[in-house]
């Protein structure tokens, strides 16, 4: 039995995240906390989530922590990913991570604890995302120069980054794959008389409205024709089951920081093309 903590337990994935746990009958979830000031804090997560037979309460932070989990699920915020990730290198616990926005200095240093640790660090959960990450190189590879490329995504009216981090992903995979720079390639706002579109541009565009949960699409256009790959999530628990499966494989895995293309087995899977009859 794998013993998981979730950080961030009361927030949209922290609930789902809880919920796919319950459901899965290879693990257990010892410890679930929110910020010290939360205002549910000490209640049982069956009260507050509906969840038959967890009676664990919420807590407040990680100081109350009894039973040292094997893995620890963060979907939080930069600041309190890193000071999770701080005490995870500590306790020597695995960590399973989807939190976005960090900024660079912020991401060197969340890569120096979890260097020491077995780690799963990747922008989306999804198994179908995961999938278009792999997709999305090899259409770049094929298409070539030959194709504009955008990138559309679209969150709910909540969510604080953008673009999201699935559609920066997306954009280092196309940028590395067809020699552009990630930094200076891409188009965040068209507005004017912008003039004709350059051949290295990557355009980014961006929603943010309602209850949307997750949209993304990679957009190849020619001549004539135009070729689109978009990924819609219907619910936060594609994400909460993916994450669960990260768990559930990097307890076992060497010291290192991995994402869901090594979780999938998609890291070095070559694409062979059509074979002749």
């Amino acid at each position: 039995m794998i013993r998981v903590a979730v950080a961030g337990a009361m927030g949209r994935m922290g609930q789902r995240i809880l919920w796919a746990l319950s459901e899965d009958l290879e693990c257990k979830t010892v410890y679930a906390f929110e910020r010290p000031d939360h205002p549910r804090l000490g209640q049982p997560l069956s009260t507050l989530l509906g969840i038959p037979g967890l009676e664990l309460p919420l807590q407040g932070g990680l100081q109350r922590m009894e039973e040292i989990p094997d893995v620890l699920i963060d979907f939080t915020t930069p600041k309190a990913t890193l000071e999770n990730a701080k005490w995870a290198f500590q306790k020597g616990v695995a960590m399973v991570i989807g939190t976005t926005g960090f900024e660079k200095e912020e991401l060197l240093e969340l890569k120096g604890y979890l260097d020491k640790l077995r780690a799963v660090l990747a922008p989306n959960m999804s198994v179908g995302v995961n999938l278009m990450f792999y997709l999305a190189r090899v259409m770049a590879e094929i298409l070539g120069d030959d194709f504009d490329v955008e990138i559309l995504e679209a969150h709910h009216r909540m969510k604080k980054d953008a673009p999201s981090g699935t559609a920066l992903k997306i954009l280092e995979i196309v940028s590395q794959t067809l020699g552009r720079d990630p930094q200076r390639d891409p188009v965040f706002l068209r507005k004017g008389n912008v003039g004709e579109r350059s051949k290295r541009e990557i355009g980014m565009q961006v929603i943010r409205a309602g209850d949307i949960v997750g949209e993304h699409t990679l957009l190849f256009g020619g001549l004539g024709e135009r070729i689109e790959l978009t990924h819609r999530a219907h619910s936060r628990d594609t994400f909460a089951k993916g994450a669960v499966r990260a768990a559930k494989w990097v307890v076992s895995m060497p010291e290192g920081i991995y994402d869901m293309q090594d979780v999938l087995g998609l890291r070095n899977r070559s694409y062979e093309g059509p074979k002749d009859d």
